[in-house]
């Protein structure tokens, strides 16, 4: 098996091992080899401080949520290319956070024109965006996620050279929501993966 990398969530923190340390460092964790062959494993990014995950029923996102909201950021779906309001938009200032509960997912900065009919970002704030990385059917799927709700944003693609971070965050319009104010303070911007 070929494995770049691979993604262990470990209990409280959570770890990222390098194929050619896996045996060693597994042993040395002691976690069971289900927890890291399961089919996708989930980890957060790069965080300063942990964020308080928001926890409500499906019931209560339906009553907050239009449905198509529901539907991307709760049910993971996808809105159709080219069809989201910041798609074809480039504002020079300010940030986006997600449409659920208004966490700060990205700065105007970091978004740039990709081509792919999604708004597509480089860089996200620390701590602002969780992964989970699926390797099922013989390929690897990157999804993001709210860091604070764990709405579905989209997915992140690595090494495409678009840009320095050499990511590109593939977000559905419904998912986040624009802030034309001043980034707040303390935020820093960050590779995802």
């Amino acid at each position: 098996m070929n494995i770049r990398s691979i993604v262990v969530a470990a209990q409280p923190h959570v770890c990222r091992l390098r194929a050619s340390s896996f045996r060693s460092d597994l042993h040395a964790l002691k976690v069971p080899k289900r927890s890291v062959l399961g089919s996708a494993a989930r980890f957060s990014t790069n965080r300063i401080v942990k964020l308080e995950k928001i926890a409500k029923t499906s019931d209560e996102w339906k009553k907050e949520l239009t449905r198509e909201e529901y539907y991307v950021l709760r049910e993971k779906g996808t809105e159709r290319p080219r069809t989201g309001k910041y798609d074809s938009f480039y504002p020079d200032t300010g940030y986006f956070v997600c449409a659920g509960c208004g966490n700060p997912l990205y700065s105007a900065e970091s978004k740039f024109m990709s081509g792919c009919g999604w708004p597509a970002f480089d860089k996200c704030f620390k701590g602002g965006v969780d992964i989970e990385v699926d390797n099922t059917l013989g390929m690897r799927r990157v999804e993001i996620l709210c860091g604070k709700c764990d709405g579905h944003l989209g997915h992140v693609f690595e090494g495409e050279r678009m840009t320095p971070t050499n990511e590109r965050h593939c977000v559905n319009s419904i998912s986040v929501k624009f802030v034309d104010e001043p980034i707040p303070e303390g935020l820093e911007e960050a590779k995802v993966v």
